[in-house]
């Protein structure tokens, strides 16, 4: 590994950060002795932050943790009462709050006056439609500016948001929202992608036909068709409709406890009907300002961007940018359409200063042959976040040779069960190649054997050794909270067990080396699938990748699918030369004993890969929850495959 930087802070970037400014008083100095500050005193950094954020609540109260030993079980700020949305919407003057776009077709701007108004008319128009506390309001929307006047206005009253992109089937919206009954149920007309036009009235009108809780259908108008497809639907009406004659004056914002439920997520594997994942409120709330604020540092003047949808969690890290002030830049539709450089042309047209994407989207770019850096000036652009899967180093490298030079690269992990991150950047560190920077703010991480014992510069797995604010309140359906422990509990009684493979390197950084349930494991010895990758992705030849372990004779061998660029076939000399990568780059122990090219990966709705899923086809096990995919036809082609049998 390379003991080089890539990019170091200069100190007038150090000096100006929040991070810094949070610092100052307490005599602090790195990065590393915050970040024991804020896990070795949690009772002193949490209430810190909260008033450095200027968190505006009803009361905080006077205890900080109770139960502070329990995971599950710890308490932060027991007694506050405080709303998610009224921290949100605090400026309201003719700054941007919103800048949308929908691939070509539309282009729009929201400012915080615009944006405060609509979330008053709406707070008022579910009030007045019977919308209480603890009520589910659910969306099948894209993200666009709607979506998210529509999710702060149902938290404004204390009603549950839960949200999916509108390119989920009909099977895989009903598995998500038929657990959790919703009173409201939120669509659009339709929406773009790849420049093609796609209706949504009829899948609308089926999936309300099995949501008998439903009690009322508003459609967001994108495409020009909502009166139509409102008409349409039973117990229809456009969402500008059903707000139009409300007041949009100040609201009174309803006041609750931390653990009070803000919205619900959903796990995405491929083992059965989505868990229910319930996140409260004001553990949401400072956990996302600790990312954004100060492992962040995003400002006020900021443009933040991250490519997402409303189905991924990252949608809702987004939205909590607006907590700190910044300015969000939405997208929806695919990244690559009219071409590559759509999402570099927002960030010149619109002075993005972060631009949030995923690992994918990085290698995309990289292998599709544009050099942004040559096709754009990216001025105003200071950070470019990662996450999804693991950043290989090469991409490391391409961002900084591709894309921009002077610029942090923050390669960040966390996921859906936490709405948020264990491992990320920050203003003050270098960054290494193929690392990610270290643990956030708050959170106690270390790598575990499986022994439980903490190791270091070795593979184990990630977790968290005491509790953190954005912990789940827990998971719908499961009174006697025995699906949240085993979901996280078991492995380690007391440890919250992530399920990350995962390596500390000798600059305190991470590395994730794949999911840990997907973990090859020949002859015993455990392999990461993102070792592999990174090696294969750098074949010219290789599109994407995907590794699995298939039991064989008594142990396990590693087979590896290869789609292939168009035109290409695998033949014994490519296979030769992509063993010989993997051999030189990884070890001898990565090769696989079998290479097949196959025409689709399977992937989930937010663009992760689906190992498991294709373990469970090859070894002729049921893929019990295929709507989970976004793809999931691509499973057909690793079933009864003859290569495999022999």
């Amino acid at each position: 590994m390379t003991q080089r930087a890539l990019w170091t802070p200069g100190p007038g970037r150090v000096a100006t950060s929040n991070l810094a400014r949070f610092m100052a008083p307490l005599g602090l100095k790195t990065y590393a002795e915050v970040l024991r500050y804020s896990v070795e005193e949690p009772e002193a950094f949490w209430p810190r932050l909260w008033d450095f954020c200027e968190v505006k609540a009803e009361t905080r109260g006077r205890r900080v943790i109770v139960d502070g030993t329990k995971m599950p079980g710890a308490k932060f700020f027991p007694e506050a009462r405080l709303n998610y949305a009224e921290n949100l919407l605090r400026p309201n003057d003719g700054t941007d709050a919103l800048v949308f776009r929908g691939e070509d077709k539309v282009k729009r701007r929201m400012s915080w006056a615009e944006l405060n108004r609509a979330v008053a008319k709406l707070h008022r128009a579910f009030a007045a439609s019977g919308v209480k506390a603890g009520d589910r309001i659910c969306a099948v929307v894209p993200n666009m500016p709607e979506s998210i006047v529509a999710f702060l206005a149902a938290s404004s009253l204390g009603a549950i948001w839960s949200s999916c992109s509108p390119d989920f089937g009909e099977r895989g919206i009903l598995d998500r929202f038929g657990q959790i009954e919703p009173k409201i149920l939120i669509t659009c007309d339709g929406y773009y992608y790849a420049g093609k036009t796609i209706r949504m009235g009829e899948k609308a009108g089926n999936v309300l036909k099995e949501l008998k809780s439903v009690e009322c259908a508003l459609v967001i108008d994108y495409i020009g068709e909502a009166e139509a497809v409102a008409k349409a639907l039973p117990k229809g009406e456009t969402l500008a409709g059903f707000a139009a004659g409300h007041s949009d004056a100040p609201i009174s914002f309803a006041q609750l406890p931390m653990d009070h439920p803000l919205y619900i997520l959903y796990s995405s594997g491929t083992t059965g009907i989505p868990k229910c994942i319930v996140h409260g409120a004001g553990g949401i709330l400072l956990k996302h300002l600790s990312e954004h604020v100060l492992n962040t540092d995003t400002k006020p003047s900021d443009k933040l961007f991250y490519f997402s949808t409303c189905g991924w969690m990252m949608w809702n890290w987004l939205v909590s940018g607006l907590a700190a002030g910044a300015t969000l830049l939405l997208y929806d539709g695919s990244p690559f359409h009219p071409s590559g450089r759509v999402l570099f042309d927002y960030a010149d047209d619109e002075g993005m200063t972060i631009f949030g994407t995923s690992a994918k989207y990085i290698d995309a770019v990289k292998k599709s042959g544009l050099v942004p850096k040559e096709t754009h000036k990216l001025g105003t652009l200071r950070a470019m976040l990662s996450t999804g899967s693991p950043l290989s180093a090469e991409s490391f490298d391409f961002v900084y040779q591709g894309i921009k030079a002077d610029m942090q690269l923050a390669s960040i992990s966390g996921g859906t069960d936490i709405c948020g991150c264990f491992v990320g950047g920050n203003p003050l560190s270098p960054v290494w190649r193929g690392e990610i920077q270290g643990p956030m703010l708050g959170v106690a991480v270390d790598v575990y054997d499986e022994h439980c014992k903490p190791v270091r510069g070795e593979k184990g797995e990630l977790v968290c050794v005491k509790p953190f604010p954005s912990m789940p309140v827990m998971f719908w359906n499961d009174p006697d909270g025995s699906k949240y422990h085993n979901a996280y509990f078991a492995r380690f009684p007391g440890i919250w067990r992530h399920g990350d493979f995962a390596e500390i390197t000798p600059h305190d950084g991470m590395i994730i080396h794949g999911r840990s349930d997907a973990t090859l494991n020949p002859g015993g010895v455990r392999i990461g699938t993102a070792e592999i990758y990174a090696q294969v992705e750098q074949v010219p030849e290789v599109i994407e990748a995907l590794a699995i372990g298939q039991d064989w004779d008594g142990d396990v061998r590693v087979v590896l699918f290869l789609r292939l660029r168009p035109g290409v076939v695998l033949d014994d000399a490519l296979a030769a030369r992509i063993k010989k990568k993997i051999r030189d780059g990884a070890s001898p122990r990565h090769v696989p004993a079998k290479v097949l090219a196959v025409a689709d990966i399977p992937r989930t709705k937010s663009g992760k890969i689906t190992e498991l899923a294709v373990r469970d086809v090859v070894h002729g096990r049921v893929v019990k929850n295929k709507e989970a995919l976004a793809n999931p036809e691509a499973l057909e082609l690793f079933a009864g495959l003859a290569e495999l049998q022999t």
